[in-house]
């Protein structure tokens, strides 16, 4: 095998002899010094790089021993600390892989795809027949070469735990482009849904091989990825730089919120400028590096080192500014960044614009009850005329516009857009057709911009916990390395850029509305993994802009607010009778993220599930007909969703003995009373035996459903029964939670909570009128079941 090998090509025969030999000639000044396993890894290599380089490729006697190496070399590298370490610092070993990734992936492409991608990312229009074709056309090749990759790659990733050596050799050889080069095409691939009608069994067996595949190298990817930038500031942020910015260096209008006004040319020139400061590599890597490019000319290495893609620092002996001053005025941009220390001026001046306004002090105060009494009677007015009312301009809360002046189209928190979808009583299929654009849009407003926006919609809860993982390594304070000489935080600066740039905020919502993360339980690594996220967030006072920007003008609660509802609740639980608010600090950041998500409860969910509520109530009592009903089922079940992890937030708080007082003090007994007030008008109780239901009077058969009566059209015999019927929704639950609450805001104030009821919650329990609508309770209702 060694001899065959080198017989093809002489200029690598030292490399490929398991012995040092005698140097000859120009080879003179570079021995082999590497060890049994790196020159058995490199012989492999040299074989893939013909295989992937000349269209005859290597011979199938060969073909099968490549992969015995390549596979024990797997092995060792998993195993073997001494043989990991001896790999990564092996330069030579560097640079084939990256010549044989820039060889594969066009080649990969061009058997998988019916078009072609630009390496930022940007997709021209695939045809996913052609595609499909295409991939069964090379479907042997495919998988002998998505192998093959797969196990290089896990090599690498393997060799990054060397850290800091091996990390910057990976970004010297630019390895770490060719990576991301290769998200991007499995990206692309596993996107596309090749299971059609149009394909037979066997050809569906063959694509969905294929896409497994690709899934992958996908995953391997990305823990490629995790590991390049693990525990290294530099190469954390030039992932953030290649994974937050795409072509359109600018935020979508649509997406935005009306105050930040982020000029984005401006952070991606400033993290830029950043990355250009901080070049400088690891000791012992720039000396092997070095020595590397030393021996280029004497003909035995895989070649030179790659030119970089920036070009370097022009003032690299120029220390940094560890004092930052800003120059608004100084037109070399360079140097006013380097003057300034930090890593963006443009992220830090939205953060002070954008996040929690409670952030320095009290300043937003809650709504007061006669007020939200007001807003939710306009939108009881309203519920029947509009999807969703918002005839409450007058209620604009003025508190949450301090930056801007009312024109300048104010951030507020409190008051979307009016969703003027039409309730026409039609049903024919030009509505139908809207509807379902309607539905889409429920989820996504606007295209989804970002490299990594796709993958949650790719992979499953095991799979994608690299992708966590990464994130989270690049913005947890815990992950960090502490502060710059400048004194700034980077791993809060990347958590700024996170929410700053549409690809951050896509990608954010596709974390959150990832729907193995809703159905996992609070035990599982990726919910953990998610919820230290959010975390980090709270910590840079950034949820409330969160939440905002995961706002959907249909929705009363959006899917992907409900999922950070639930986060933000696992997060509170962890509070319950901690020492945490020994630290004022600490109590007042949870306190003022308490008051934020409250005071939406008050103006936005209430009062808009209190009309949908009403209407029920409307179509119940017959004023109006159930067709008139302003929403469909699956909008009745995501408001119960939304307002049921609202109510599951509000019963932590309450048992948080420091955070309770804050309900009390905000008279939120009014909200639980008007719910069950608005429940027992609006919804019928399920009772404990359903009524059989009557014969005909003419004897005939009762229906049975299993078939549609005739005159039912067939399109719309498979219809669930309560699809049209949302006029009928029960609510399920909401009064169990809301009881619980109760209970515990009246629960007597001593530590050990026994004794006399706490008079104020008594107080405001029968100002409010909230006796009788308790006493309904104790009525039988199997929606409820206690």
């Amino acid at each position: 095998m060694y001899a065959a090998t080198a017989s093809n090509s002489n200029i690598h025969r030292e490399a490929l002899l398991p012995f040092s030999v005698e140097p000859v000639g120009a080879t003179s000044s570079r021995r082999n010094k590497q060890s049994i396993e790196e020159r058995s890894f490199q012989a492999a290599l040299i074989c893939l790089e013909l295989h992937f380089e000349t269209k005859t490729g290597i011979g199938r006697n060969t073909m099968p021993e490549v992969k015995k190496m390549v596979a024990k070399t797997l092995d060792l590298s998993l195993n073997k600390a001494d043989v990991r370490e001896s790999l990564a610092k092996n330069i030579d070993i560097w640079m084939r892989l990256q010549k044989i990734f820039n060889m594969a992936i066009p080649i990969l492409n061009s058997r998988s795809l019916h078009s072609s991608y630009s390496p930022n990312g940007t997709v021209h229009e695939t045809d996913t027949t052609e595609s499909a074709s295409l991939i069964l056309k090379n479907h042997e090749p495919l998988v002998q070469d998505l192998h093959f990759l797969n196990s290089l790659l896990v090599i690498s990733r393997n060799m990054l735990a060397i850290k800091d050596t091996a990390q910057e050799i990976c970004a010297a050889v630019q390895f770490d482009h060719a990576v991301r080069e290769l998200i991007v095409l499995c990206v692309i691939v596993t996107s596309k849904g090749y299971d059609g009608e149009n394909v037979d069994e066997q050809s569906r067996g063959k694509l969905n091989e294929i896409t497994e595949l690709y899934k992958k190298l996908l995953v391997t990817s990305l823990q490629h990825m995790h590991n390049w930038t693990m525990g290294n500031d530099r190469f954390k942020m030039a992932f953030w730089f290649e994974m937050m910015f795409d072509q359109e260096l600018a935020n979508d209008s649509s997406n935005d919120m009306g105050i930040d006004n982020l000029n984005v040319e401006k952070v991606h020139e400033e993290v830029k400028n950043w990355n250009r400061r901080h070049s400088k590599k690891d000791k012992f890597a720039g000396e092997l590096l070095d020595r590397y490019t030393a021996d280029v000319a004497s003909g035995v290495t895989p070649g030179p080192l790659p030119q970089p893609y920036d070009e370097p620092s022009p003032n690299n002996q120029i220390e940094e500014s560890k004092t930052p001053v800003w120059k608004p005025d100084l037109a070399d941009k360079y140097e006013q960044d380097r003057l300034y220390a930090r890593v963006s001026h443009e992220v830090d001046m939205w953060w002070k614009l954008v996040r929690d306004l409670n952030y320095e002090g009290w300043v937003v105060q809650m709504e007061s009850v006669e007020d939200a009494m007001a807003r939710a009677e306009t939108c009881r007015e309203n519920a029947m005329s509009r999807y969703l009312p918002r005839n409450d301009r007058h209620f604009e809360d003025e508190d949450y516009d301090l930056h801007h002046e009312p024109s300048e189209g104010a951030f507020d928190m409190t008051d979307p857009s009016i969703d003027d979808r039409s309730i026409s009583g039609n049903t024919g299929e030009e509505e139908e057709e809207e509807e379902e654009d309607d539905d889409d849009d429920s989820y996504v407003e606007g295209p989804l911009r970002g490299l990594l926006t796709e993958i949650p919609n790719i992979l499953d809860t095991k799979q994608i916990e690299a992708l966590h993982m990464t994130v989270k390594a690049c913005i947890v304070d815990s992950m960090g390395s502490g502060l710059t000489p400048a004194g700034e935080n980077l791993q809060k600066t990347r958590c700024k850029m996170f929410l700053a740039l549409d690809c951050g905020k896509n990608l954010l919502r596709e974390m959150l509305v990832f729907i193995a993360v809703w159905e996992q339980n609070d035990q599982q690594f990726i919910f953990q993994i998610t919820a230290q996220i959010i975390e980090a967030f709270h910590h840079n006072a950034l949820l409330p802009y969160a939440w905002n920007s995961l706002r959907i003008l249909k929705d009363i609660v959006s899917p992907a607010q409900t999922v950070l509802l639930r986060l933000i609740n696992y997060m509170f639980r962890a509070r319950k009778d901690s020492p945490i608010y020994d630290d004022v600090r600490d109590y007042n950041r949870d306190a003022k993220l308490i008051h934020f998500l409250y005071k939406y409860f008050r103006t936005r969910v209430v009062p808009d599930c209190m009309a949908l509520i009403w209407a029920q109530a409307q179509v119940k009592v017959g004023n109006n007909d159930p067709a008139d009903f302003p929403v469909d089922l699956w909008d009745m079940e995501r408001a119960k969703d939304g307002l049921s992890q609202y109510l599951d937030l509000i019963s932590v708080i309450c048992d948080i003995s420091e955070m309770r007082p804050l309900l009390i003090e905000w008279e939120s007994v009014y909200e639980l009373i008007a719910i069950l007030k608005a429940l027992e008008a609006g919804v019928d109780r399920k009772p404990l035996v359903d009524p059989m239901p009557r014969r005909p009077a003419n004897g005939a058969p009762l229906f049975d459903d299993r078939s549609p009566p005739s005159n039912i059209p067939r399109s719309q015999a498979h219809i669930p029964p309560l699809h049209d019927t949302p006029h009928k929704f029960p609510w399920s639950g909401i009064k169990n939670q809301i009881l619980v609450i109760l209970a515990s805001l009246v629960a007597p104030v001593n530590g050990r909570r026994n004794g006399a009821g706490n008079a104020t919650v008594q107080k405001q329990l029968l100002e409010r009128g909230g006796i009788m609508p308790l006493l309904n309770c104790c009525v039988y209702d199997g929606h409820n079941e206690y």
